[in-house]
């Protein structure tokens, strides 16, 4: 499995790397620790929330695959804007279909490494809008 970050653009590579090999704790470790997930708009979730969040999307045993759009760095500081897509049959035999253009915030830390401090996966949507649920089809 490929080592954290040493750049920003690096950063959802190495996301979806340790999210498709099922491992909870490779992908536990892309995250600061007090970093925050926005499973949905509106409703960021820290600590063993964030994993129990992945791991619901983990656990639908279907990939994901990621496309940066954009990065801009400050320092130490860097916003990635980055499409992704699970596609596919779940575990179950379901027709799987979750997308969305994430808004992330990276940061490098004191070991060189670059990790998620914000991870809003479903950045563009608007407030009140809802993501399509896992296991579901839609677009």
């Amino acid at each position: 499995m490929r080592e954290l970050a040493d750049r920003p653009e690096e950063v959802p590579a190495v996301f979806a790397e340790r999210f498709n090999s099922g491992d909870a704790a490779a992908l536990a470790q892309v995250y600061e620790d007090a970093a925050v997930l926005v499973p949905q708009p509106g409703a960021p979730v820290t600590g063993a929330e964030l994993g129990v969040a992945n791991g619901r999307l983990q656990g639908l045993g279907v990939p994901i695959s990621v496309r940066p759009r954009h990065v801009y760095r400050s320092g130490g500081l860097a916003l990635l804007v980055v499409d992704w897509v699970i596609d596919g049959v779940g575990r179950e035999g379901e027709v799987v279909h979750v997308e969305g253009t994430a808004t992330d915030v990276a940061r490098r830390g004191s070991d060189g490494r670059w990790r998620y401090v914000i991870d809003n996966p479903f950045g563009t949507l608007v407030l009140g809008e809802q993501p399509c649920p896992p296991g579901a089809s839609g677009s």
